[in-house]
């Protein structure tokens, strides 16, 4: 039987690495994607050391021709795409009184921008081997702020309108379209946090990468393809919590 290729995208580090992993373990060819060349290269040597199958491709998702180029390479290596994770981003925050709107374009052209192109890229090939899954890495950022992040909250944002968009525009090619949109997830030192860290969530606990991974292999698995242009909040319940200060 074939294997399924998936292309994730910020995959050489955090929650993307999480990713290319746990779908590595679920016997996937996987394609890191990013623009670390030296970080990527050493993700893909660690899936090979255990055993999966996997190739490191150089891509600046803000750069329409890295992502051609990250499409054919994926095809030429592998024959397909099946499921796509648009994980790449840039958080950074900026005083909204003194951004530069070359820093407004570049979290833009990164995280939303971004998103579209690769998904128009890889649909292109999906659509002539049955279809595919993409699953779009939003924030909980999209529903709740904090100062100065306005760059990163309309990028963020923007991805579940471009979610529910790209869901009807691909429908007839059978390509489903979701997003996640984690909380805190860590990917630091998990055993750091503090208690309280823990306890404010409804779930009693951080988040941790594989969270992110195990709800994207839901997402894109194809018995589940009933599902789609919808939205995943995966946060330990931060964003249903009602919160006074006292």
């Amino acid at each position: 039987m074939k294997r399924s290729t998936v292309i994730v995208t910020g995959a050489a580090r955090g929650i993307g690495k999480s990713v290319a992993q746990y779908f590595a373990s679920k016997d996937f060819n996987v394609v890191v994607a990013d623009n670390n060349k030296d970080e990527g290269i050493s993700t893909v040597g660690h899936l090979r050391d255990l055993g999966y199958e996997a190739i490191f491709v150089k891509t600046d998702v803000s750069l329409l021709p890295e992502l051609e180029n990250l499409m054919r390479e994926t095809t030429g290596t592998y024959g397909s795409i099946d499921v796509l994770i648009n994980n790449a981003g840039l958080s950074e925050f900026y005083d909204p009184l003194e951004i530069s709107m070359e820093k407004w374009n570049r979290v833009l052209s990164t995280n939303l921008q971004g998103v579209f192109f690769a998904s128009r890229e890889a649909v292109k090939f999906m659509k002539e081997t049955g279809g595919g899954s993409i699953v779009n890495i939003a924030s909980t950022r999209a529903l709740m702020s904090e100062p100065n992040s306005e760059a990163y909250a309309a990028s963020k944002g923007g991805i579940l309108g471009l979610t529910h968009a790209m869901a009807a525009s691909f429908a007839k090619y059978k390509v489903t379209v979701n997003a996640i949109l984690p909380g805190w997830i860590e990917t630091g030192d998990y055993n750091a946090l503090k208690l309280g860290d823990h306890s404010q969530h409804l779930s009693g606990r951080v988040g941790k990468p594989d969270d992110i991974a195990r709800a994207c292999f839901f997402l894109s698995s194809p018995e589940n393809n009933f599902i789609t242009g919808t939205q995943l909040v995966v946060d330990g319940g931060m964003t249903r919590k009602m919160i006074y200060e006292e």
